[in-house]
């Protein structure tokens, strides 16, 4: 049985086990949206809501994960999550296992800055991600197509290439290494011009519209980007939303089902030409999910186990990738960002 958890990280161990059992979606939905209910409460809101027994009046939280919030807010392990791991028995990946898997992992190679749609500026990401034992981390804001994120345009990418060089000079031995995630057109081109591409350290190409586009186009769409020789990274290839998220301007974006392609084909097509699947570790993403990671490993891909961070605290949530990881058998070195710095440049440069 598990230690007590905090509430929302309890919600989440229910979520997790939830999915391992296949149970329906919408049921491992409603334990991660009440934990971002929870996130968002603060401790003292969340205090005062158990004591006048308000909670189930938020939006999100009903009884089942309700009652859980309670017992986990107790210091104790909530009786829904105590059976789930007395059912799951094997199925649960140890911590330990977990543990000595981020361990091997010397960077993330997908963060973003409020150079497009994160928070914080890049010096403040890369001393976090110095903080957590990190030798490198890649930047990776947004292309300039996707303009609700800010995207950077051609000249404001060569201007972040001078101020990366600048920090580097200055973070060194740790390195930030220059980086896109590109958004993938249509047509299966990337948003960028090749040039700019080529100088470019780690290029992460995501789908970001068009995602209920029929199999067969976004099939089309994704073997094209995964054979375009500048990308090294495939991200969040179905671009799920599993609980609802909020955006800038009062934006809130609904949870989103996965995007249908021919994955056997993508992921035969990333082996072919290189390119690594992401394993992204956002908690509304965990992107992709466990029957595809599991395809992707017996194709003999290979990974990036990244956060698609947009604040430093979120360069932490590497821990959720690496526990899908064990739980489908991702062999650590088939990790491209368990490589060194040098291995990995080795690897994009080829």
């Amino acid at each position: 049985m598990s230690d007590p958890l905090p509430p929302a990280a309890a919600l989440r161990r229910i979520a997790f086990l939830l999915e391992r059992a296949r149970e329906p979606t919408h049921r491992v939905a409603a334990f991660r949206t009440a934990a971002a209910v929870v996130d968002a409460l603060g401790p003292e809101e969340l205090d005062r809501r158990i004591r006048t027994r308000t909670l189930t009046d938020l939006r999100g939280i009903g009884p089942k994960t309700g009652a859980a919030i309670v017992q986990a807010h107790a210091g104790e392990v909530p009786d829904y999550l105590a059976r789930l791991e007395e059912a799951a028995g094997s199925l649960v990946p140890l911590a330990d296992d977990v543990a000595a898997f981020c361990s091997h992992l010397r960077g993330d190679l997908h963060v973003h800055s409020d150079w497009s749609d994160g928070g914080s500026p890049i010096r403040e990401m890369a001393e976090a991600a110095i903080g957590l034992g990190h030798d490198y981390v890649a930047l990776t804001d947004h292309s300039p197509r996707l303009t609700v994120a800010n995207g950077l345009s051609a000249a404001r990418l060569e201007r972040q290439l001078d101020v990366v060089a600048e920090l580097n000079e200055e973070l060194a031995p740790f390195r930030i290494l220059t980086g896109i995630e590109c958004d993938i057109d249509t047509d299966g081109s990337l948003d960028q011009t090749d040039e700019l591409l080529g100088r470019l350290d780690v290029v992460v190409a995501s789908v970001h519209s068009d995602l209920r586009a029929e199999s067969a186009a976004m099939t089309g769409r994704m073997l094209a980007a995964v054979a375009n020789p500048h990308t090294d990274v495939l991200g969040h290839c179905t671009g799920r939303l599993l609980v609802p998220r909020e955006q800038g301007e009062g934006r809130r974006q609904r949870p989103r089902p996965e995007s249908t392609f021919d994955a056997e084909a993508v992921f035969s097509a990333c082996v072919e030409h290189g390119t690594a699947v992401e394993i992204n570790c956002r908690p509304e993403r965990l992107d992709p999910p466990l029957r595809l990671l599991s395809l992707a490993v017996d194709a003999g891909c290979e990974f990036a186990v990244d956060t698609d961070a947009h604040a430093p605290g979120q360069l932490d949530w590497q821990g959720n990738g690496c526990e899908r990881a064990v739980e489908c058998g991702v062999p650590v070195e088939r990790v491209v960002n368990s490589w060194t710095a040098g291995e990995l440049l080795e690897w994009t440069a080829g």
